[in-house]
């Protein structure tokens, strides 16, 4: 993987904790900051696609924890049923 190189300005005290971290898990300190851009750029990624591809109607309230197991439950029902291949051993 190719890496470009960029300056930050970073907080003393945050320098420190990458300091002695990288020291902790025997690992440089630009890996540690690169491990947290990488954690910062996927939570700021814009995806091209929905996490969810399919939606559920409901009451138009949160559903209960039970109401919630029960479509569930119901959902893999009706996909285990529909299956031809559900229940055949592998």
């Amino acid at each position: 993987m190719s890496m470009k190189r960029t300056n930050v300005y970073a907080d003393p005290e945050d320098l420190a904790i990458i300091k002695e971290a990288a020291k902790r898990r025997g690992i440089s300190e630009a890996e540690i900051i690169r491990q947290g851009i990488h954690l910062a750029a996927m939570a700021n990624r814009v995806w091209d696609e929905p996490l969810f591809s399919r939606t559920f109607e409901g009451p138009g309230r949160t559903p209960s924890k039970a109401e919630v197991r029960d479509a569930v439950a119901d959902a893999v029902r009706r996909e285990t049923d529909s299956d031809p291949r559900a229940g055949t051993a592998a």
